[in-house]
């Protein structure tokens, strides 16, 4: 796998588990505090696609995980 489909597992991940923990509809449901963690990564999500850089991409790569190939047209 490579950087970007690691930060996007991880980040889907995030945001699932900290839905199931601050929904109040949710068995699981701990408190409403965790939907901050959602907005967090939603927001860094939304910093990614901007700037193209990534705290977790940045350790990603220092753990020697390969950054994506080339694109479909090139």
């Amino acid at each position: 796998m490579t950087v970007e489909r690691y930060i996007r597992v991880i980040a889907g991940t995030f945001i699932l588990i900290s839905v199931l923990l601050g929904a109040p509809a949710s068995p699981i449901y701990v408190s409403q505090w965790f939907l901050l963690f959602t907005a967090f990564v939603g927001a860094n999500l939304l910093q990614f696609g901007f700037t193209n850089l990534c705290p977790l991409g940045f350790f990603l790569r220092k753990l020697g995980v390969p950054d994506s190939k080339a694109n479909c047209c090139g």
